[in-house]
């Protein structure tokens, strides 16, 4: 198995290397990622400009930097690499929960391997105090993998895990509670105002979803797709054009 690994917390970010650690022990591994931090980059490319593609070695993988995005660091990672099987994206310094899918440069760069007719699966780890403890994720990390990289069937899944010690896994449905974001004005050191968008929860999560499942130490694992079609208010809408 050819595994294509990339991130939206660049090149250097101890959850790629964890990633890749792990993923080595199911196929041959290659990174592709950002040079920078790209974070909440959602689902853009680069089309005004070049990329550059330089090999930057991650301990004893093959890997290569990028001057783009998640999505443009998998369109050259595959350009480059034939006959992938599967991107893995992660581990997020962070969880991509709910809403949060919406904008998030991980779960991007998993999307942009279906669109290209691979499998994607984007992976996060909770920062509530630090960055998480890889070591003691490594076993939860092979036990997700261990059971979708065989799985062809699921094309897009995204994997969130608990903080501390995970209890195991569960599948679950995106969370779309309803949130409270507000921005709150500042100054820097240099007396220039700058602003901070900030996000809470205003809803309790709903059982069986991917917030509930974090929030009771599971491993989240959320199957998705790219069609956002609206099935049942597209059905309205015909319904009533038939009847007029």
């Amino acid at each position: 198995m050819r595994i294509l690994i990339t991130n939206d917390d660049g090149i250097y970010s101890p959850g790629l290397a964890a990633l890749a650690k792990v993923a080595a022990r199911f196929g041959d591994v290659r990174i592709v990622a950002p040079d920078v931090e790209m974070s909440s980059a959602g689902h853009s490319i680069t089309s005004s400009r070049p990329l550059r593609y330089q090999r930057t070695p991650i301990g004893p993988f093959e890997a290569y930097r990028v001057n783009g995005t998640p999505a443009d660091c998998v369109a050259l990672g595959m350009h480059n690499w034939e006959a992938l099987d599967v991107v893995l994206s992660g581990i997020n310094l962070g969880s991509n929960l709910g809403n949060a899918m919406w904008h998030s440069g991980t779960l991007a760069g998993a999307k942009q391997a279906v669109l290209f007719g691979l499998r994607g699966i984007a992976l996060s780890a909770p920062t509530l105090s630090g960055d998480p403890d890889f070591a003691a994720l490594e076993s939860a990390v092979a036990l997700a993998l261990d059971v979708l990289l065989p799985a062809r069937e699921l094309s897009l899944v995204n994997v969130n895990f608990p903080p501390g010690v995970s209890q195991g896994l569960r599948w679950t449905r995106q969370s779309v509670r309803h949130y409270d974001g507000h921005v709150v004005p500042g100054k820097d050191p240099m007396g220039r105002e700058h602003f901070w968008f900030v996000i809470k929860s205003l809803e309790p999560p709903e059982e069986g979803t991917d917030r509930w499942a974090v929030e009771q130490g599971y491993t989240s694992m959320t199957p998705l797709r790219l069609d956002l079609t609206n099935e049942h208010e597209l059905a309205q809408a015909l319904a009533r054009a038939g009847s007029n």
